[in-house]
């Protein structure tokens, strides 16, 4: 599954991730994710898959489009950030 900008955006919402966090955990550059979600490139498959991981491991599920529109969510028993 190819995740959107506006997914990743979503998820690194969810979780309470800026794009340096993301880009550190992921070990990309945080230019790659911030021109990705301003539409400026689309970065290799390969880093794509990165980040859909990292953002996996910390408890993001991706939902693909299903009629309803691509989307992201918090897994079950995931803890929210404090806000």
């Amino acid at each position: 599954m190819t995740i959107s900008a506006g997914q990743l955006r979503a998820a690194r919402g969810l979780i309470g991730w800026s794009q340096q966090d993301l880009a550190d955990r992921a070990e990309v550059g945080r230019a790659t994710i911030a021109d990705f979600e301003a539409g400026k490139r689309a970065p290799y498959a390969t880093t794509l898959g990165r980040l859909q991981e990292t953002l996996i491991g910390a408890g993001v599920e991706f939902i693909p489009e299903n009629g309803g529109g691509a989307g992201v969510r918090l897994r079950k028993g995931t803890e929210q950030p404090a806000g």
